[in-house]
């Protein structure tokens, strides 16, 4: 072990030097690059290796072509929040299912999904469903852990339910078809929501007054049918979701040219609703720029890290480390995960993707898991596994992002630990989820071998 040490002690070094960093509150993207400029000097590698670190970010990550879906996506799920369409759709859900226990919240669930499938940006869904849902719950009586939780559970489903710029950015990392991706993640992300329904279910009918009934008086609504409100409604983002997905699932499109028919929907759905104006338009165009610009930005950083770390002998760190376990493929596997998991704690997804994906991929490629599989296969499959995982990394403290979008929405009336008892359900259902993916592979191949 001792030797071990030794031998990789700049790698290491790395590693808790960029932990050190992120509790310090320094930027991430210029910590990543920092680190990675630095322990090239502390290394001694040859200065010329680092115009190799440029050409990697200018030439596979800048150029990518994938890379213009981002934006595109960005701005397709503002434009969607400030059109009105998730307020007018949660009022409808409210209304189907006023009378059950719990109807509220399984309505947040439902329209999270939609959000999911129409818009991807997490902040976006979790503000939009804490300030419309939020209040009329506590309102209402619900108890504020399960109020909180259904919020934040969500708001979180658009990092994995496609289109998602986590698996964009995965298919550019891993060299894997972003529309394989999209496919394989479909029904794991429906799963998820699944879960999250039938846990509200049981919650209300064990502990009805955690959420208690809606007085029909105050459901809000312009006085039209049930039926003719579903499909006023649910007509315009799930338009959107078949075109965007099924233009890409069915090989018409690219993910970059659905992401541009998307942000054109979604100003269509803008007009069509009367929000769309100057300067609404010129705040979605400027949030846009500042989201992608802060996602390239840490992309370049972890790109930089990722280069040095992989030169200072990083990537047969983690190769020796996995043989040193002598354990079985699985069990590799269920190690990784763990590992994976306890990093999100502390690191965003950018720069586990960056950063550890390049390096644990081809160990995991190269296992035999007796499935019977491509490596190509194998690597969607990990690649969703990861995906899943990574979900909870907006949930759980102290850096889950969900939290700290849901703290700025109570505005203190609830207090931090109130919200982090909140989200532990929730996470444990996607747990859940993650090994019913690893026992159950079917569950994500199936629609790529379909289609």
């Amino acid at each position: 072990m001792v030797e071990f040490f030794v031998q990789y002690s700049l790698p290491i070094a790395m590693v808790v030097a960029l932990l050190a960093g992120i509790f310090t509150g320094y930027p991430v993207a210029f910590l990543l690059g920092g680190l990675g400029i630095l322990f090239a000097f502390i290394g001694d590698i040859p200065f010329p290796f680092l115009g190799v670190v440029g050409s990697r970010i200018f030439g596979q990550v800048i150029e990518n072509w994938l890379m213009i879906a981002i934006p595109l996506f960005v701005f397709m799920g503002i434009m969607l929040e400030v059109s009105g369409v998730a307020k007018r759709l949660l009022l409808t859900l409210q209304r189907l299912f006023g009378r059950t226990h719990g109807g509220l919240a399984i309505s947040v669930a439902l329209l999270g999904i939609v959000m999911a499938a129409s818009t991807g940006i997490i902040g976006a869904s979790v503000v939009m469903l804490g300030l419309l849902a939020l209040p009329v719950m506590m309102k209402q009586g619900y108890k504020a852990e399960l109020a909180c939780g259904v919020i934040a559970a969500s708001g979180t489903l658009g990092v994995l339910i496609p289109p998602s710029i986590m698996l964009v950015l995965m298919g550019s990392i891993l060299q894997v078809s972003v529309g394989a991706l999209f496919k394989a993640a479909l029904l794991p992300g429906l799963l998820l929501g699944i879960l999250y329904v039938l846990y509200l279910l049981v919650v209300s009918k064990v502990r009805p007054e955690w959420a208690p009934l809606a007085d029909p008086d105050s459901l809000d609504h312009d006085g039209s049918p049930l039926w003719l409100a579903l499909m006023r409604d649910l007509f315009g983002p799930v338009m959107l979701m078949v075109i965007v997905l099924g233009s890409i699932m069915a090989g018409i499109a690219t993910p970059t040219e659905a992401a541009a028919i998307g942000a054109a929907g979604s100003l269509l759905l803008a007009a069509s609703t009367r929000s769309l104006k100057f300067n609404i338009l010129q705040s979605a165009v400027r949030d846009t720029s500042k989201t992608s610009a802060m996602i390239l930005f840490v992309v370049v950083g972890a790109t930089c890290f990722s280069v040095v770390f992989k030169r200072l002998g990083g990537d047969y760190m983690i190769a020796d480390l996995v043989a040193s376990t002598g354990l079985g493929p699985y069990g590799l596997l269920l190690v990784i995960m763990a590992m994976i998991f306890v990093l999100g704690f502390f690191l965003e997804w950018i720069e586990i993707s960056y950063v550890i994906l390049p390096l644990v991929a081809p160990v995991v490629q190269a296992l035999d898991f007796g499935l019977g599989l491509s490596s190509q296969a194998v690597l969607i499959w990990f690649a969703i596994l990861v995906a899943i995982n990574l979900q909870t990394s907006f949930l759980t403290p102290p850096f889950g992002y969900a939290l700290f979008y849901l703290k700025g929405i109570t505005k203190g009336e609830i207090g931090v630990g109130t919200i982090y008892k909140s989200i532990i359900p929730f996470v444990g259902l996607q747990l859940v989820g993650l090994i019913a993916c690893i026992a159950f592979p079917a569950i994500i191949l199936w629609l790529p071998g379909l289609i």
